[in-house]
């Protein structure tokens, strides 16, 4: 009779680390990290719950648990997994997740996710492996490392007036209203790995019982960057950490809030939030677009950002997919900005836009830093207002607008992009000009305002039919 055998929450052969036939973990000798993953498998076994787990591993020691977890798994950013941990507990209700992270991690460049998922009492478990020192990166001081310990950027021993003390991350989270669970365990001997598994059982507990936030930290041993053997690193564990860290619960249930999950906004509510009360009727195209990859580029104030945003605004209301992503300058007003935009009938994998085949000019500087980043048989629209020069290449069209003249003319000198816009949607066909004018008292709050960007798009219209239709 077979009374102990590896959880089957683990593959049987380790194929992602060293292919068919591989039983070895990664970790040293003596590493905690193969405790502590034992530990959550069993637990994981008797709980039953092993197609729900998601694992977020970010990098560290704990980079790696894809080799051994036949559960589903994200690789993290660093420090980053309570914020993934977030999106996958907010947007998949019968998950079980699981933020694994170490000292380095989750103390160090991780603080302010951590904290504030915890201060939101995000439905997550956290195991926090705490061996006080960067174990990957060759041992040196960690936000854990004690006073006094030697490490890598710490020969000669941490000192408090130098590197500040250790952060007790426990008894800072504690701190906080929201955790349903704080416990810190230790990994010093048998009996203490024991009273660890029940923490980390009582912490996948909370997750099935939708519970909230729960935080378990946990001791380890770190042999080889603490330059010790492994029995007498568990020691060291016992008679050095643990007075800095004490092993005991904190919390258990008793938070001072009750934790309230999420609850998904209607559609209602999204109409009203975003003033999309009114229905507006937009006949969809039946034929498929070329994807669309616009750039729109001037200086700050000239409507730069807000015009990408009404262009993506009305692709999604004729149905196609898009992105909008911007970037400015620290000046914001005056300085440089720009906004790319994709409308497409098909995924987007990334709103990046380095090579348009639509770009609006709404200046010189722009139009110098663009202009050869257009992919050939593109466009280019020119304000011809600000910009005195002509486009230099021949292998794309080139358009001439004086977009602020006309939107001046129009009472609305800053909507000079939305004549822009009025003009990719004439020159492409891609949306409708009535879709714009239907958009437009979506996006604008003051009546006066709707108005005068309604009479841009009239005139901008009327200026391309005049002078660019046949172009």
């Amino acid at each position: 009779m077979v009374k102990h055998t590896k959880p089957k929450t683990f593959y049987e052969d380790f194929v992602r680390k060293g292919g068919p036939g591989e039983k070895n973990t990664h970790y040293c000798p003596g590493c905690g990290h193969g405790n502590v993953h034992k530990l959550i498998a069993e637990v994981i076994d008797e709980l039953g719950i092993q197609d729900r787990v998601i694992f977020c591993s970010p990098v560290g020691c704990s980079v790696f648990a894809y080799y051994y977890f036949d559960t589903g798994n994200i690789q993290c950013a660093h420090g980053r997994a309570p914020a993934v941990g977030t999106g996958l507990a907010r947007s998949l209700e019968n998950s079980i997740i699981i933020s694994y992270q170490g000292d380095g991690d989750l103390a160090g460049i991780g603080m302010g996710a951590i904290m504030h998922a915890a201060n939101r009492g995000e439905h997550i478990a956290v195991f926090f492996v705490n061996n006080a020192i960067y174990g990957m990166t060759g041992g040196q001081m960690a936000p854990t490392t004690i006073v006094g310990q030697k490490t890598l950027t710490t020969p000669l021993g941490r000192s408090a007036g130098r590197d500040g003390f250790p952060l007790t991350m426990c008894e800072i989270i504690n701190n906080l209203a929201a955790p349903v669970f704080i416990e810190r365990v230790s990994l010093g001997n048998a009996a203490r790995i024991l009273k660890a598994k029940k923490a980390i059982k009582q912490a996948l507990v909370n997750q099935v019982e939708k519970k909230g936030f729960s935080f378990v930290e946990i001791l380890s041993p770190c042999p080889i960057n603490w330059k010790m053997q492994p029995i007498e690193a568990r020691k060291w564990l016992i008679d050095k950490l643990e007075p800095v860290f004490p092993v005991k619960n904190f919390r258990n249930g008793d938070s001072q809030v009750k934790y309230d999950p999420p609850r998904p906004v209607s559609d209602e509510e999204m109409k009203k939030l975003f003033n999309l009360e009114k229905d507006i009727s937009i006949k969809q195209k039946e034929e498929h677009i070329s994807e669309q990859l616009v750039k729109l580029a001037g200086f700050g104030g000239q409507g730069v950002l807000s015009g990408g945003i009404l262009l993506a605004n009305c692709a999604i209301a004729e149905k196609h997919n898009t992105s909008w992503l911007p970037s400015y300058g620290p000046e914001m007003r005056g300085g440089t900005a720009n906004a790319g935009v994709i409308i497409s009938d098909g995924q987007i994998g990334s709103p990046l836009v380095d090579n348009p085949n639509f770009f609006i000019a709404m200046n010189g500087p722009s139009l110098d830093s663009f202009e050869d980043q257009v992919l050939p048989g593109g466009t280019i629209l020119v304000n011809s207002s600000l910009i005195e020069r002509k486009v230099n290449r021949s292998d794309i069209k080139t358009l001439y607008a004086p977009l602020t003249e006309i939107a001046q003319q129009a009472g609305a000198v800053a909507a000079a992009t939305v004549a822009g816009i009025t003009m990719y949607a004439l020159s492409t066909g891609i949306i409708a000009v009535d879709t714009i004018r239907q958009v437009i008292p979506l996006s604008i709050k003051r009546k006066a305002l709707i108005d005068e960007n309604l009479k841009v798009v009239d005139a901008a219209r009327e200026y391309y039919e005049k002078n660019l239709a046949k172009t």
